[in-house]
């Protein structure tokens, strides 16, 4: 159910464009968000959108994933199996300021007289550009040009062109360009979604190397010792003659360009930015690196940046783009949501992907499930070797998750719920450590690779061990009950936070399940096929033969509740015994709930934070039967706030799935416009990566219908009002195929544009695709109204 109205921002200042995010004037009370929406990232390397010049500004940011310091996490009342250690994404040095003066005045957008305004986020060539036309207060005019871009293909460098053009008058230009340390962040007091301020100085200054227009500074962490060194280089093109200073020191860089700027010409000025972090380094090892880095994309230049950049997002949108028919708002939200999930999670090697990716501080810059359940679809269908590295990030995490599992008394290996550097960083037990379904969403992850992709090489190597490890866990932790006779799983939160530390969570008992199946499952495939890998295996992870039929036995005997009266599922075993939430009498101000009730007040009532039987019927579909999916959706869903980013569009995809198709578009637009609306009103802190994913998953999954259970794909279309057609792109198999809706024609098209062969299911017909043949097959467009 729908708590809360859209209200999009107004489109005589962001107008409505397929391919670009665009804003036609200087908007002050909206700057919070743009800074957000703005920004600039590649996985690796994130920069908020913030101005060049450095003010007006609500909270800069330049993130480097993973690149974090610890704190001591101090409970008042502690007790065994806590988080001990708290972790933090830094803010790195901020390498994008550039001070411009002309006749000694400063630049600054809050007080000066703009003739015209421009600032755009182009999707196409992953450009942030800005064009400004000033007049000084003695009546000159100067033209402010500047582009700005976070590379794809050169994983650690960042550039910026900044260009001044005096238009009426000659005029002394002086332009400062600095690299300085910018810790402050913005907390969101009282909202566990925010991040944290430190008391004192985290990044400690380890020295300097400046020569030329280059600067480099090196730093480590107090706490953490993580290393750093970041660097900049400068290049200048004018008509008349300049000088250039360096005043760098360990605590800034800074270069000063001083010009006697002729009128009708142009002073351009590149900055070159480089990023290098490590755990084990020595900055001066680091420093080196960024040194290197800096003369190779100096050589290449703005241009050849910006032309490498666009090749890489033109391979991007070819395998991912998903054009919306009928409705250009529509559009453009879905192309920036999918923009920004390419954004979070194209370079991020060997990483995983932070919530708010590298957009903002939110949720301090962990991970968490959202990786698995809701953004590694979208890659795995269009990135799948980005997935792999994903999936790779959370194997080399097992040892810390083996370490874990015994902190909190069981076996194998349990995942933490917030990470950075694997180790569990939740200090809230009751909605976030309880949440062991984090060990099934990876297994599951890993499976739904395997399936589309074919990986098995992968499965049998990492894979295999997480499942063993997760399954251990999952054993461990559930017991054959003596009132039914069936393995249940007590204390344990699922999804919806809004219920806690609760016995037999349908989504987590569903989910082991089918990590436990899995894990049986590909075990005796490795067995069978490679011999020498399972005796490796079983070396390798201490394997006894028996656990494999444990597990299997444990997942055919899983319990999972369900109530014969009202033939629903139970989401726990207490679920209906607990109070109504009065939801006519909560105005829309009280939402989040989490905001505004208690903790206990929540727990004790009959309410729904976000999907969690639901979600399970979307990941599991083919165990419920369609009059059990419309029986728990007409229940819960009246029952469920929306308060998660990550809701709405899974109530989007069963909505569609059940009929409800009006309701599916609204869930669909709502999430859509999560960000661009700032929906929750945190937008500020960060972009919701994992609800951006979701946005695909409702398109894919929702109009389209497709479902992938055990490797074999179906779709089921049914649009709504304002989406007239749908046109995507998959890879499987390393097969690349695109399927065309047409609602006017009443008509899919299928056309493998890369592969062999593949089939596939259209509505209950099986389809043989060749290369380059399309096939059209009919369907009722308005199915479900």
């Amino acid at each position: 159910m729908l708590r809360r109205d859209i209200q999009t921002f107004p489109t005589f200042i962001y107008p409505h464009d397929p391919w670009r995010l665009v804003e036609k004037r200087y908007n002050h009370r909206r700057m919070p968000q743009m800074e957000t929406l703005f920004a600039l990232s590649n996985g690796y390397l994130g920069i908020r959108g913030t101005f060049d010049e450095g003010t007006p500004v609500f909270q800069k940011g330049t993130l480097v994933n993973g690149f974090h310091e610890t704190w001591p996490i101090v409970y008042p009342e502690a007790a065994h199996g806590y988080a001990s250690t708290g972790q933090t994404i830094v803010n790195a040095p901020d390498g994008t300021l550039i001070r411009l003066y002309v006749d000694n005045e400063p630049f600054d957008l809050a007080r000066a007289t703009l003739v015209e305004y421009e600032r755009a986020l182009d999707m196409r060539t992953g450009l942030l550009e800005r064009d400004v036309t000033w007049e000084t207060g003695s009546g000159k005019r100067i033209r402010v040009r500047s582009r700005r871009l976070v590379s794809f293909e050169h994983r650690h460098i960042a550039a910026v062109s900044y260009e001044v053009t005096l238009l009426n008058a000659a005029a002394p230009i002086v332009i400062s360009s600095e690299l300085s340390y910018e810790e402050e962040t913005r907390p969101l007091e009282g909202d566990p979604r925010g991040s944290r301020n430190f008391a004192g100085r985290v990044l400690l200054p380890q020295g300097s190397q400046a020569s030329g227009g280059m600067a480099i500074l090196m730093a480590m962490t107090r706490t953490s010792t993580m290393t750093l060194a970041c660097g900049v280089d400068h290049q200048i093109e004018t008509a008349g003659s300049y000088d250039l200073k360096n005043e760098s020191s360990d605590e800034r860089g800074r270069v000063v360009i001083s010009v006697n700027a002729i009128a009708g010409h142009t002073v351009r000025l590149t900055k070159i930015l480089t990023y290098h972090t490590s755990s084990r380094d020595p900055v001066e090892e680091l420093a080196g690196r960024a040194k290197r880095a800096l003369e190779r994309a100096c050589r290449l230049k703005f241009a050849g940046l910006a032309a490498g950049q666009q090749v890489c997002l033109g391979k991007f949108w070819n395998r991912a783009d998903v054009e919306v028919r009928g409705d250009v708002e529509l559009q453009q939200v879905m192309r920036f949501n999918l923009f920004h999930i390419h954004q979070s999670s194209a370079r991020a090697d060997g990483m995983g992907i932070p919530a708010k990716g590298l957009t903002g501080h939110g949720y301090e810059g962990h991970y968490f499930w959202d990786t698995e359940i809701y953004v590694l679809p979208f890659v795995i269908y269009t990135s799948p070797d980005a997935a792999r590295n994903l999936l790779r990030f959370r194997y080399r995490m097992l040892d810390a998750a083996r370490r874990r599992a015994r902190e909190v008394n069981q076996q194998g290996a349990l995942f933490p719920w917030r990470t950075i550097n694997g180790e569990e960083a939740s200090a809230n037990y009751a909605a976030g450590t309880a949440q062991y379904h984090i060990n099934a969403d990876i297994a599951y992850a890993l499976m739904k690779y395997v399936d589309v992709t074919g990986d098995t090489e992968f499965l049998y190597r990492e894979g295999a061990e997480i499942l063993i490890e997760t399954a251990r866990m999952w054993r461990s932790l559930g017991f054959y009950s003596s009132t039914n006779d069936r393995f249940c799983i007590n204390g344990v939160t699922g999804p919806d936070e809004y219920n806690t530390v609760v016995n037999n969570n349908a989504f987590t008992n569903l989910m082991a399940r089918a990590n436990l199946w899995a894990a049986a499952r590909t075990l005796e495939e490795i067995r069978a096929s490679n011999p020498e890998r399972f005796d490796e295996l079983a070396h390798l992870t201490s394997l006894n033969e028996s656990e494999i039929t444990e597990w299997q036995t444990a997942a055919d005997r899983m319990y999972v509740p369900y109530d014969e009266t009202s033939g629903i599922h139970l989401q726990d075993d207490d679920f209906l015994s607990r109070k109504p939430w009065d939801f006519a009498n909560t105005p829309p101000e009280k939402y989040p709930l989490l905001l505004h009730f208690h903790p206990l007040v929540i727990y004790r009532h009959n309410v729904v934070k976000q999907a969690d039987i639901v979600l399970a019927m979307l990941l599991l579909g083919d165990e419920f039967s369609l009059e059990q999916k419309r029986r728990n959706f007409d229940y819960y869903d009246p029952l469920t706030t929306g308060d998660s980013s990550l809701s709405v569009s899974i109530q989007s995809i069963l909505a569609m799935e059940l009929g409800y198709r009006e309701k599916a578009i609204d869930y669909l637009r709502y999430a859509l416009w999560m960000d661009l609306a700032d929906v929750h009103a945190n937008v500020e802190q960060g972009c919701h990566i994992a609800s951006m994913g979701g946005t695909w998953m409702a398109a894919i999954y929702g109009v389209a219908g497709m479902r992938d259970y055990k490797g074999r794909i179906t779709f089921h279309p049914r649009l709504g009002r304002r989406v007239h057609g749908l046109r995507f792109h998959l890879t499987i198999h390393g097969q690349l195929l695109t399927v065309d809706i047409e609602g006017p024609k009443g008509q899919v098209t299928y056309l493998l544009r890369e592969g062999a062969g593949l089939t596939i299911g259209h509505l209950d017909e099986e389809v043989t695709l060749e290369p380059g043949q399309p096939v059209s097959r009919p369907f009722s467009p308005q199915e479900g109204s």
